[in-house]
């Protein structure tokens, strides 16, 4: 059988391209709790103070 010759992709090329000129992709970072990424909006009120 013969091999059968790769087609050309414009879509694989134009990406290839944008990758040329973007330069590597940034490391992955782990995604921490959403309780350490965000502050409360309100702090916790202490019943002690109330009376």
């Amino acid at each position: 059988m013969k091999r059968r010759k790769n087609r050309f992709d414009q879509e694989k090329e134009v990406r290839a391209i944008a990758r040329e000129r973007v330069g590597p992709v940034k490391p992955a970072r782990a995604i921490e709790p959403k309780t350490k990424r965000k502050q409360r909006k309100h702090p916790k009120r202490l019943n002690d103070d109330l009376a």
